[in-house]
């Protein structure tokens, strides 16, 4: 196994059970409208893919023109801004996962279909002392995974190659991501999707618990 260098997360499902303060924000632009609102369960099925499809899913089908998407998608990003943390957490054994990670010499980055400023807003609120570089949202002209540019611009900016990297994430969405990009992938089951799609998605490996992911980095560390 080639040392592993930099280890890239994915945030909603991985890093952050966020899954209360989405559909919380989600329920109440609906409810606005006067539309049906949705479930816990039903909201891990509309994640994944970035908030407009999100949005895309949560409206009824007649309802999911261009114009109505585009509406209900600023009202839930101001929204949300608004309330990012209410219910929001880590998931166990993270935070102790990133320190040893980092006491190891390995750096870190989070890879996300979230947009920008949000996920710079809760990497900050709920990891200020964890240097994680670059943080990579959401952004205008920039593909959404499972295209693989935010990982190769991860690589790039960190000047690590593809088979000193592995990524970490908790859909099919991220194990194709990641075997697009050439890096070995690590699939969660703590998070929004099942064991089954990570499996049917390729996953390198499977961890059920935060501190397994350290038996798949090896122990020659860069201290770079």
């Amino acid at each position: 196994m080639s040392r592993t260098r930099l280890v890239i997360f994915d945030l909603d499902g991985t890093l952050l059970d966020t899954i209360g303060d989405l559909a919380v924000a989600c329920n109440a632009c609906l409810a606005l409208r006067g539309l049906p609102q949705h479930s816990y369960d039903d909201y891990c099925r509309f994640v994944g893919n970035g908030i407009m499809r999100l949005v895309e899913r949560a409206l009824p089908e007649p309802l999911r023109t261009p114009e109505n998407v585009a509406l209900v998608r600023a009202d839930f990003v101001k929204y949300y801004t608004e309330h990012i943390d209410v219910y929001t957490k880590p998931y166990a054994g993270v935070p102790e996962l990133l320190d040893a990670l980092i006491g190891k010499g390995v750096r870190v980055a989070v890879a996300s279909n979230k947009f920008q400023a949000g996920t710079e807003k809760l990497v900050r609120r709920f990891f200020p002392s964890v240097p994680f570089s670059p943080v990579l949202g959401q952004r205008p002209d920039v593909p959404l995974k499972p295209d693989p540019a935010v990982v190769r611009e991860i690589l790039a900016a960190t000047g690590i190659a593809p088979d000193e990297a592995l990524y970490v994430g908790d859909s099919g969405i991220d194990m194709l991501t990641a075997a697009a990009a050439g890096v070995r992938s690590v699939g969660v089951t703590w998070g929004f999707r099942s064991r089954e799609e990570l499996v049917e998605a390729g996953a390198c490996h499977l961890a059920d618990r935060a501190g397994e992911i350290l038996g798949w980095i090896g122990d020659d560390y860069s201290q770079r």
